[in-house]
């Protein structure tokens, strides 16, 4: 019982670190460039979580080759360049409590693709989920108002859906490295492309072909010039504590319960987020963006609850 309480600990400290995320990123706008914000953060946080990632290794007996570099080359990639680059976009764009509901849609993304490349069960419950979340992204955006900039929007998605990608290609090594390893080299790596990007970005041929390519974001970045007494503690809690700390009790969270109940993470960011957002930037939540979290929470209870149940009665069977 008590290993059982413990996870659920791991499970609200982690929800309510991810839950923060947005808010900072929104309130820190004018501290940072979007990119230098992305770059830093992970590099901050994989190395946070090297010294578990390489324990995490020692206990699977995992040895780093080759052809793993490769795999974490494309996989941070993915990762840092693609999926968070359209995150960090999106929190510009749009109201943080509006991504952070938006985002937290990736498990269900996780089920579908997982299905699809995976081969992995998608149940009943699972499609009607999805089928529910659509309608609470609807709900959200409110097309007949149009309050939102549909960029924002679009952005959210395709970072949620992106990070489910990444999500599912990851557990082809998981078993090998753990979780834990899997999300350390590929902020990492991952980081450490972006850097590239951006240094590329400062010279004079790469910020034209930049901007003659519509991604000028890319171009003339600040990395370390502009960091302050009072951007660097915002900096160093998007880094070592979201992207470390966080993924350290989302990992410990499914060790002591189970990945099904672990995802109880994504059913608390919706509450906790939009409330983060009220108290800490005064951003106004409306009536149909309280009404999408209420049918997007129904969703998710549909497709989380019956695994949960499942992986409960089957840890009942198991015990002498």
């Amino acid at each position: 019982m008590r290993k059982f309480n413990v996870g659920y600990l791991y499970i609200v400290l982690c929800a309510m670190i991810f839950s923060f995320v947005e808010v900072a990123l929104k309130f820190t706008g004018g501290m940072f460039h979007p990119m230098q914000v992305t770059v830093l953060r992970f590099l901050i946080g994989g190395t946070v979580l090297l010294p578990f990632a390489l324990r995490s290794m020692r206990a699977h007996g995992a040895r780093f080759t080759r052809a793993d570099a490769g795999f974490f080359v494309l996989l941070g990639f993915l990762f840092v360049c693609i999926a968070m680059t359209f995150y960090q976009l999106a929190v510009v764009h749009a109201p943080a409590s509006v991504v952070a509901v938006l985002f937290s849609c990736n498990p269900i993304f996780i089920t579908v693709l997982a299905g699809l490349i995976l081969r992995e069960p998608i149940r009943k419950n699972h499609v009607l989920a999805l089928c529910l979340e659509a309608v609470a992204v609807l709900i959200i955006i409110d097309p007949l108002h149009a309050r939102l900039d549909p960029l924002g929007v679009v952005f959210a998605l395709l970072s949620a859906a992106l990070f489910a990608l990444y999500s599912v290609f990851g557990k082809k090594r998981s078993a090998r490295f753990g979780g834990i390893a899997i999300t350390s080299f590929c902020s990492l790596f991952g980081g450490a492309e972006m850097l590239l990007l951006l240094l590329l970005g400062h010279t004079a041929a790469g910020a034209s072909v930049y901007r003659s390519l519509g991604l000028s974001i890319y171009a003339d970045v600040p990395l370390l010039s502009t960091l302050t007494s009072a951007s660097l503690p915002w900096l160093l809690y998007l880094g070592a504590i979201n992207t470390g700390l966080g993924f350290v009790f989302h990992m410990l969270a499914m060790e002591k319960t189970s990945a099904q109940t672990a995802s109880l993470i994504f059913f608390l960011k919706p509450i906790l987020a939009p409330l983060f957002a009220l108290a800490f930037i005064h951003e106004e939540i409306r009536l149909n963006m309280w009404l999408g979290i209420l049918c997007f929470l129904i969703g998710s209870g549909i497709a989380i609850l019956p695994g949960i149940i499942e992986a409960n009665q089957a840890q009942k069977r198991a015990k002498p």
